[in-house]
């Protein structure tokens, strides 16, 4: 397939992606138009709104700007001046990360993944930047330059999860680039390469898990909670329509509470405004919000709280021994080298976790509503910690079977040490240099008896050649 083929269709992705996100804020503004307003609003404004949603969703912050009559109905100290929204609907994030992930992976199956990558990061970041200027009004104003990047780095890891998804799956693409990338890769000592790659594993399962540990205490909170949260919604009374736009809202945020009980379960919690905090030790809050979901939020610290603090350290330790049961070729590291490991895969999970609160909290309005959300460093600094010491005691426990289960006499295949190993085991040239494919791929062949050696003579010269 051509470059350019793939690059369009990259690109005519990435507008569908933006198109169905900017779709599903549209959905519920267009049901508010013609149910509650009947049709008689201007419907420009909910053009506009959806697009401000969209961009919301990609972290862009709005600057909001009320006229005096709704600063004075709405009661919060700082409405009457401009404020900023920057609270990310990550909901919508999400979906573009998914459209991200299928075009990495499609793209990888061309054989180009560079050109599909940057083809769709590059309109993902027009369109953000013509929703930007298309949806600045008065009373919200996007910032332009953070919608012409925030939603293509969104696009962008997409792309780039997909791409390692189908390297995982089947192998390293062919292109120029790609192959650059691979050669530079290679060229690392295998004792780094390895352990980086080990590394990256541990970490990133670990927050994986912490997430998916979140999630599923979450939902239990909203089943138990539904009394609270199905009165909230009656106190509202913001009818069917209101109530669809209410519930699409909370799917679009779900995203950012299932982060918010990540963070509740590694210690730090979160704050629903200034002054607050929600974790496993103390809650501290004062009015909140009124969105209905947030009736799920407990009442008081929970019983055994510390407890939870046990749960990466529990993952950080079952994945580094289910690494290290994987990689065999790894027993006769150094100690150093296992150390390594097991810090690197600390840091690793505090970027991810950091990361993740970084982008699920933000103002969501003046006064004390501009804090809300986790503190990203940190979470990321008690992911790091306790995922790393966890990682590091799982992975010399892992040293230390594969090592009594050699000295017990199942030893397996005999290796190379690590340090003269390339990455099949085999051992490297003197110079430290790993062997070509050609030249590991011989080496049965050299092992050629005589008589299947034929000579050839070239001007009175008498030379070996291979047999045929």
């Amino acid at each position: 397939m051509r470059r350019t083929t793939i690059a369009l269709l990259a690109a005519l992705e990435a507008t569908v992606a933006v198109l169905v996100g900017v779709g599903l804020a549209l959905v519920p503004l267009m049901l508010l138009w013609a149910v509650h307003f009947g049709l008689a609003a201007p419907v420009d404004a909910f053009f506009r709104a959806a697009a401000d949603a969209w961009l919301l969703g990609h972290g862009v912050d709005l600057v909001v700007r009320l006229d005096p009559a709704t600063a004075a109905s709405v009661g919060i100290a700082g409405a009457d001046a401009p404020f900023t929204v920057g609270i990310a609907l990550l909901g919508f994030a999400l979906v573009t990360f998914l459209f991200g992930l299928r075009i990495g992976r499609r793209a990888t199956a061309t054989g180009t993944p560079i050109v599909g990558a940057v083809s769709s990061v590059a309109v993902t970041a027009l369109l953000g930047a013509a929703l930007a200027v298309f949806a600045s009004a008065p009373a919200a104003q996007p910032v332009v330059w953070q919608a012409a990047v925030l939603p293509g780095v969104v696009m962008g890891g997409g792309v780039v999860a997909g791409v390692m998804v189908a390297f995982g799956r089947s192998g390293w693409a062919t292109d120029a680039a790609t192959s650059a990338v691979r050669d530079r890769l290679d060229s690392l000592p295998l004792v780094a390469w390895a352990g980086v790659r080990s590394a990256i594993r541990i970490g990133v399962g670990s927050a994986v898990g912490i997430v998916g540990v979140a999630a599923a205490l979450l939902a239990v909170r909203v089943v138990a909670d539904h009394p609270t949260i199905i009165g909230l919604y009656q106190a509202l009374a913001a009818g069917v329509d209101g109530g669809i736009a209410i519930t699409l809202v909370e799917l679009a945020l779900l995203p950012n509470l299932v982060l918010w009980a990540a963070a509740w379960l590694l210690g730090p919690g979160f704050a629903l405004g200034e002054g607050t905090i929600v974790s496993p030790s103390v809650t501290l809050i004062g009015p909140v919000p009124g969105l209905p979901a947030l009736g799920a939020l407990p009442s008081d610290g929970a019983p055994l709280g510390v407890l939870w603090l046990a749960l990466p350290v529990l993952l950080g330790f079952g994945g580094a021994v289910l690494v290290g049961r994987s990689k065999p070729e790894r027993d006769d590291e150094p100690w150093w080298a296992t150390l390594a490991v097991g810090l690197g895969s600390g840091v690793v999970a505090g970027l991810v976790m950091g990361v993740l609160a970084w982008g699920s909290g933000g103002a969501v309005g003046p006064g004390n509503l501009a804090v809300v959300g986790p503190d990203p460093l940190l979470v990321a600094g008690v992911a790091a910690a306790s995922v790393g010491v966890g990682a590091v005691a799982g992975a010399f426990g892992a040293r230390a079977r594969a090592r009594s289960r050699h000295v017990d006499g199942d030893e397996g295949p005999t290796r190379d040490p690590w340090w003269r190993s390339g990455p099949d085991g085999l051992r490297d040239d003197v110079d430290g240099d790993r062997p070509d494919a050609d030249e590991t791929g011989s080496r049965a062949d050299r092992r050629t008896s005589p008589d299947e050696v034929e000579t050839v003579e070239v001007e009175g010269v008498t030379r070996g050649g291979r047999g045929r």
